[in-house]
């Protein structure tokens, strides 16, 4: 009688292992055919990598179109350099790359093409514990890089260190204060080297008597609570760049396969609409004409 027993509690606990696998699998099938039988609209997602001063300006774009493109999906693969989105561009792991400078020879493979989209005005900006500094000449913006200035009392402000936070020497942002106030001379050794933005914006905003270079559109989204500064008088603004007298912007745009996808030329013609220059404008950016 036990060995009967034994059998059928066997032949039981088998019989529904069976009955559970063969469950689960007909329910994944039914799930799969149903997602796509209730959302036959559904959009593949359109993959982006960029810079980190260019991904503040896809995130602006790609949340516009989806508020009136519920079925366009997006997915952001990796913020580094634009080199490094150029060549995921390239070797189809993206669809599209944001960058801040135009398509160098060497990275033009004839398959690909670039358009400028929008001009971001480069902002020197301190934490906000930094009171009376409003403006900074060439010269004293010189000096602090290069670790003459080291005190912000020198500059009218507090009895308190300067901190210089920095970026590597080949992002567009060092590039930038190089070309328009900084020259070639050697930044000081006590600077904070950041290698991505989001990182010193971060920083910036966490430490006492800091100073750095960043995004006038990111401050301006996300109201930053720190100090913008005017550079020989002049404040970084559309106006103050409208007429000359601020310079220091980087040129961004974005760089897509000449035969796209259908999904990924719609997102293309909407950033490049009147609609997409105005979003762009209401967060700060200056659309390129």
């Amino acid at each position: 009688m036990k060995i009967v027993t034994t059998r059928i509690l066997l032949g039981l606990v088998l019989l529904g292992l069976c009955s559970c696998n063969s469950v689960k699998s007909t329910s994944t099938t039914n799930n799969s055919q149903i997602t796509s039988q209730n959302n036959p609209q559904t959009q593949p997602p359109i993959k982006l990598a960029g810079s980190s001063s260019s991904v503040t300006l896809l995130k602006v774009l790609t949340e516009a179109y989806q508020a009136n493109n519920k079925t366009a999906t997006f997915e952001f693969i990796s913020q580094s350099q634009s080199e490094g989105a150029i060549a995921a561009l390239k070797n189809g792991i993206v669809d599209i790359a944001g960058s801040s400078h135009k398509l160098k020879p060497e990275e033009d493979d004839g398959k690909i093409q670039y358009r400028e989209i929008a001009q971001d005005l480069l902002i020197v900006a301190t934490h906000n514990s930094v009171k009376g500094v409003t403006n900074l000449t060439t010269e004293q913006l010189k000096s602090i890089y290069a670790g003459k200035i080291t005190n912000w009392k020198e500059l009218g402000g507090p009895n308190a260190k300067i901190v210089v936070l920095d970026r590597p020497e080949d992002e567009s942002a060092k590039k930038l204060l190089r070309k328009y106030y900084l020259g070639q001379d050697k930044t000081t050794t006590q600077a904070v080297i950041l290698n991505k933005e989001g990182e010193l914006i971060d920083a910036i905003q966490s430490t006492p008597y800091s100073i750095g270079a960043f995004s006038l559109a990111y401050s301006l989204i996300n109201q930053l609570p720190v100090n913008h500064l005017k550079l020989n008088g002049n404040v970084p603004n559309k106006e103050s760049f409208t007429s000359g007298k601020y310079q220091m912007v980087r040129h961004l745009g974005l760089i897509w396969q000449k035969t796209p996808t259908s999904n990924t030329q719609n997102f293309i013609d909407f950033v490049f609409s009147p609609e997409g220059n105005k979003i762009l404008q209401d967060k700060g950016f200056i659309p390129h004409n």
